[in-house]
């Protein structure tokens, strides 16, 4: 009998367990609900009072505590534009490339390439500096425009395209204008010679193989040092 009791009063109390147990987690997943929610709300408070410093907590936050909510993906995608508008552009591009190798099936991916290519874009300094940025940017253009013909971003891809090149071709030009002018003749044959190759019908390639004949004579006589 007093087994009997003694296994009734484990099933009542497992029972109510159980019953406390739903409600508690319910409530939970609420609250978890709610507060993602609030920060969503925050992040996008703060980015549209263009202050990003705050928005980039608020969408970590979120990221962080709650992973699987339905704001977890806008954030990721928030705390990169966010960055992008603070011009940090580094952190910028992380977070963009972090994004498509984890969603790459989504919707956001033409913007997403499209935001890299302005990273880096943003980045491109005078022709006699690196170009590194430019050829990068140009690179993340040229993809957003094979693998998403007629995307809406289509029209400035190609005018951003033509900047990078640009940027691209004049600072090979420069290079082997220094080159020449500093009686490294081979140098800068070697240069013109490249931009004739790789880059024909553009002004840039008209200058260079109107330096070809002399440069080439010059490089036979001198010897380079």
């Amino acid at each position: 009998m007093k087994k009997l009791l003694w296994i009734g009063v484990l099933f009542f109390s497992i029972s109510i367990f159980c019953i406390s147990g739903c409600s508690l987690f319910d409530g939970s997943s609420d609250q978890m609900n709610q507060n993602a929610e609030q920060l969503a709300a925050e992040g996008a408070s703060s980015f549209m009072n263009e202050d990003y410093k705050d928005a980039i907590k608020a969408y970590t936050d979120l990221k962080d505590w709650y992973p699987f909510s339905k704001y977890a993906i806008l954030a990721e995608l928030k705390i990169a534009d966010a960055h992008f508008q603070l011009e940090q552009y580094d952190e910028a591009i992380m977070g963009y490339n972090s994004f498509e190798k984890m969603h790459p099936r989504n919707d956001a991916i033409p913007y997403v390439i499209n935001q890299i290519g302005l990273c880096w874009f943003k980045q491109i300094d005078t022709i006699d500096r690196d170009d590194t940025p430019a050829k990068n940017a140009l690179a993340q253009f040229q993809r957003l425009a094979d693998q998403y013909p007629g995307n809406e971003y289509d029209k400035d891809t190609k005018e951003h395209i033509k900047k990078c090149l640009d940027n691209i071709i004049d600072h090979e030009l420069a290079v082997a204008n220094f080159y020449y002018k500093t009686k490294k003749y081979k140098s800068a044959l070697k240069r013109y010679e490249y931009i004739v190759e790789y880059f024909p019908g553009t002004e840039q390639s008209k200058s260079a193989l109107n330096k070809i004949p002399k440069c080439t004579e010059l490089a036979n006589k001198t010897p380079e040092k």
